[in-house]
């Protein structure tokens, strides 16, 4: 069995300690789910697991061929690079091939008439047939359509933060790494490809390290759960609702033996008032026994059972009306003669298709954008605070505590009591110790925290929340499902999350795409599950499709190749040919070379540079094919 193991691993970042001591074992077929607050060190932790960073003591153990994938927060990616060759970035040489043969398919379909087109793809076919690469090929696009990857000619820079979150998804599963390390591999995704990535993970042969804020996808995928808390790591065996149980009973054990050491303490501490005296050994060791005791006291840490009491600007009958509303974006439709009006007290959930829109109904309700046809009806006392997926402005400089003042320095409860701001932080999540830290010290998702709470504290009547689930760790999102149980106002939320939805929605809109939007009351999972067993449902469609809009494309200006472009057609299929054979001859002394490192980065460098020529003059023929006759 091919395992993973780190022992006695610490970390610290200024004067924090994110983790200490922590040691684990990563067997073929774990599914882990790593979780914690904000700022914990989950990032770090995964960062020092993938190699990417040292841990400052601790040691890792894997096997020499051992290899491991890692999807970031954010990927990096060549932004010059078309997706399929961001796609197909890995070493493995079947990637080049597969590469190659997609190329050449995609000039023979345009030009099936072209000789050396033809003479090209009937080359790459055999190839991979040679290196039996169509399985490969097919499970690559298979893994691209179901994330919703469809252009593959766009570069990576055209992409939005999303649309490469998924490429790097993308690229990730294709390596078929032993180790799949995913941080937040469902931010971005839609319900239709969450469930398939679960399903993915499932049958993946080898170990799976994810962390994410969804709950019912750590139920479905995970064995195991691993809690990053206090710089320590708890290990607990089973899915999400396991960890649940099994954490209440850590706590409850742990808290009854502090209650012990307390009285422990007081008697021995009464001992001691009384004139203890070292004369003998065991009196000596009584002594000491009783400084251990009071070095422990108190020392047990584990999540605050916070809620946060916030009261809200009174709100009348009238809140939100939208009349015929028409909207579209870049000439795709996304409401049409759309009518809907929401009133005060109402749970709606969002949610649905990616780019059918979804955002753009928030900031037209948030009167960020306008509609191009239709009424928006506002009422006199509707108060809207907008979380956004993108965090507003913060100054990096300015501590905790101050950029929260700026609003105000006491806050009113729903009891009409007056909250500081330090206990207010206190309450979301943020110890008194960093009151006084600069924002830029602050993890992404503790920004994101901070953020959330400068909303809440401007006391809306109508709150706008878009994918708040991407960046807020569980502690925090149920901090904020419980006070949306006690909010008195109007809650809208955009999300792909089954849990949240479930919790604080019971209207939903699902967005179809092309304008389509179904409505329906209850619970998200009652809708999901009558739409799988196809059971009739109170389903209304608001709008018909539209026909879509046409533009005549304009005719290329060159039509055919020069004289000079003739000649170089004629050579660039030998050009080819002997490139390729240059880098299998590379590639064989490379095999060849063993422990030679000194020869190995030599050849690695004579690889790199007949690559590079390969490709220029791959893309060269691909652009000469486009004016071939």
């Amino acid at each position: 069995m091919r395992t993973f193991r780190a022992d006695n691993l610490t970390s610290t970042y200024g004067e924090k300690t994110l983790f200490r001591d922590v040691s684990l074992l990563i067997n073929e077929n774990d599914r882990i789910g790593l979780i914690g607050t904000n700022g914990s060190g989950k990032t770090s932790l995964l960062n020092v697991l993938a190699g990417l960073t040292g841990a400052e003591a601790g040691t890792i153990t894997k096997p020499n061929d051992y290899t491991i994938g890692y999807l970031k927060q954010t990927p990096e990616l060549a932004e010059d690079k078309q997706i399929l060759d961001a796609v197909l970035a890995g070493d493995q040489p079947m990637f080049e091939t597969i590469r190659r043969y997609e190329r050449a398919l995609a000039a023979y379909s345009a030009h099936p008439q072209a000789p050396q087109a033809a003479d090209r793809f009937t080359k790459l076919q055999g190839q991979m047939d040679s290196q039996d690469l169509w399985e490969a090929d097919s499970q690559i696009k298979t893994i691209l359509t179901k994330l919703m990857i469809n252009d593959w000619d766009q570069t990576i820079g055209q992409l939005s933060g999303g649309q490469k979150k998924r490429v790097g998804l993308a690229q990730i599963l294709i390596q078929h790494p032993d180790l799949l390390i995913l941080d937040e591999p469902t931010n971005h995704l839609d319900l239709s490809s969450i469930v398939w990535l679960q399903d993915f993970l499932a049958s993946y042969r080898g170990a799976v390290l994810v962390v994410t804020h969804d709950r019912y996808f750590l139920d479905n995928v995970t064995n195991h759960i691993w809690e990053l808390s206090f710089g320590r790591l708890f290990h607990y065996d089973g899915n999400y609702q396991a960890f649940v149980q099994q954490k209440a009973e850590r706590v409850e054990l742990e808290n009854e033996a502090e209650k012990k050491r307390q009285a422990l303490y007081k008697h021995e501490l009464d001992w001691m008032r009384h004139g203890a005296k070292a004369r003998s050994t065991k009196q000596k060791g009584r002594i000491n026994r009783f400084n251990e005791l009071k070095d422990s006291i108190g020392k047990v840490q584990v999540d605050q059972d916070v809620a946060i009491s916030l009261g809200a600007t009174r709100l009348g009958k009238d809140v939100l009306e939208l009349q015929h509303a028409e909207l579209a974006y870049d000439q795709r439709p996304i409401l049409h003669d759309f009518n809907w009006l929401i009133q005060g007290g109402d749970r709606i959930g969002i949610t649905g298709q990616n780019g059918a829109g979804k955002t753009s109904l928030l900031n037209v309700l948030a009167g960020r954008q306008a509609l191009d046809q239709g009424i928006l009806k506002v009422g006199e006392t509707v108060k809207i605070g907008y979380y956004t997926q993108q965090t507003e402005g913060i100054d990096q400089d300015k501590r905790v505590i101050n950029y929260l003042s700026e609003v105000a320095e006491t806050v009113v409860d729903k009891n009409g009591e007056r909250i500081s701001v330090a206990n207010l932080l206190e309450q979301f999540l943020f110890p008194r110790f960093m009151h006084g830290t600069l924002i830029r010290k602050l993890s992404g998702g503790e920004q994101r925290r901070l953020y959330l709470l400068k909303i809440l504290m401007q006391a809306p009547n109508v709150l706008l929340l878009d994918e708040p689930t991407n960046d807020l760790d569980i502690s925090t999102l149920t901090v904020l499902e419980n006070y949306l149980d006690q909010f008195p106002g109007t809650v809208i939320t955009v999300s792909h999350d089954r849990y949240f939805l479930n919790r604080v929605a019971d209207h939903l809109l699902i967005f179809k795409g092309n304008a389509e939007i179904v409505r329906y009351t209850g619970r998200f999972t009652d809708y999901l599950a009558a739409q799988e067993n196809a059971a009739p449902v109170a389903v209304k469609k608001t709008s018909s499709t539209p026909a879509a809009t046409t533009t005549a494309q304009q005719p290329k200006v060159k039509t055919k190749l020069t004289y000079a472009e003739q000649l170089e057609w004629e050579k660039i299929d030998d050009e080819l040919e002997a490139l390729d054979e240059q880098r299998q001859a590379i590639e064989a002394e490379m095999n060849a070379s063993g422990d030679n490192y000194e020869k190995l980065a030599k050849l690695q460098k004579q690889l790199n540079d007949v690559t590079a020529k390969y490709d220029e003059k791959t893309a060269r023929w691909e652009y000469l094919s486009e004016y071939v006759d």
